[in-house]
């Protein structure tokens, strides 16, 4: 398939810069696969869409605020890291820029010095290892010094407002460098009424990697490689899933990130001759697009993504491309907000 297949027109101004006032009061678009509507609602109605026989399932992943601002010791001249991925203990990988300017062997200094890195090697894709010395608990100086790092098609710096509103209200662990968007709608009364009507909750860890934010650059999409990102799903969530699947249950998946971390730990349990999920750690590089047929989620909530994407290819594999395509046009016309701060979809 052409990288050209899931391209679409989109206007700059309708890409969310800012979030909604209030998280569940975003508006949320229904499509249904089987008879082929569109619908226009608020987040909120999410309920009426959601069976007691549903299993509910989020990413827990809480964002780290993994930008950071520094100065080049010996030179002076000013940096910006962004942390992609901790390799062991106190080593990282870490975006730099400029790039240039740090080499093997050169040391950064941030804010009032509770923090420093130094440079100790070469990583993958054009970043750099770098070592953390500080006092105390790098998680607190990182929290103290660092800012939540919002993806490029937002044009501003992140403030205070978006470390609240740049994470779900159910992320607990940290490791991602960008939110898992999806469930940015939900509030802690939507969750707690859609358990009061039967809808189990289950969480699963994907740590959301830079490779999110990077394009397919390739003309045959199948030539495109995706990024590692580490998963995790325990026991507990593994047995609410498996059991919601052998019941006939719907698994809803919450965002493309629980949609890969299902999907890639998907088994074929010839016993019951169900696909279920397997628990425990993974890593996952696995492209979803058209042509892929989808072993657990059974629905998707998500949020309007990129065009060209790996993204809008994932969800095209749920329903038809066209069909996606001309939900998107809709959406255009309808001026919903775009990408991470944006508007919701439904797709059952």
């Amino acid at each position: 398939m052409n990288i050209e297949d899931f391209d679409y027109d989109l206007p700059k101004e309708l890409i969310a810069q800012t979030p909604a006032e209030q998280r569940d009061s975003c508006r949320l678009m229904v499509l249904n696969r089987e008879n082929g509507t569109i619908e226009h609602r608020h987040f909120h109605d999410i309920l009426e869409y959601l069976k007691p026989t549903d299993c509910l399932v989020m990413n827990d992943s809480r964002v780290i605020p993994a930008r950071l601002y520094g100065v080049k010791d010996g030179t002076g001249a000013h940096v910006e890291f962004l942390l992609s991925k901790r390799i062991d203990g106190d080593e990282w990988e870490s975006l730099v820029r400029p790039g240039r300017r740090l080499k093997p062997g050169d040391s950064v200094t941030f804010g009032d010095g509770k923090l420093t890195a130094d440079v100790i090697g070469y990583g993958s894709d054009g970043t750099r290892k770098v070592k953390f010395n500080y006092d105390g608990i790098f998680m607190e100086r990182l929290e103290e010094l660092g800012k939540m790092p919002l993806p490029p098609y937002i044009e501003r710096e992140s403030n205070d407002e978006d470390k609240d509103m740049y994470q779900t209200v159910y992320a607990r662990e940290d490791g991602s460098v960008a939110a898992p968007t999806a469930g940015l709608h939900f509030t802690d009364q939507l969750l707690e009424e859609a358990e009061a009507k039967g809808v189990k909750l289950a969480y699963v860890t994907l740590h959301v990697g830079i490779g999110t934010f990077r394009p397919v650059k390739c003309e045959n999409i199948e030539e495109h490689h995706m990024h590692f990102e580490e998963y995790f799903i325990n026991e507990e969530t593994a047995d609410m899933i498996n059991d919601t699947i052998k019941a006939g249950g719907r698994i809803v998946s919450v965002g493309t990130t629980s949609t890969r971390t299902l999907e890639s730990a998907a088994y074929k349990d010839e016993d019951s001759g169900h696909y279920l999920v397997k628990a425990g750690h993974g890593n996952t590089g696995i492209f979803i697009y058209p042509g892929y047929e989808y072993k657990i989620i059974d629905a998707l909530i998500t949020n309007f993504h990129l065009p060209k994407s790996t993204l809008i290819m994932l969800i095209s594999a749920l329903y038809d491309r066209e069909k996606i395509l001309e939900a998107y046009k809709v959406a255009v016309d309808e001026k919903y907000r775009f990408f991470s701060y944006g508007d919701a979809m439904l797709i059952e």
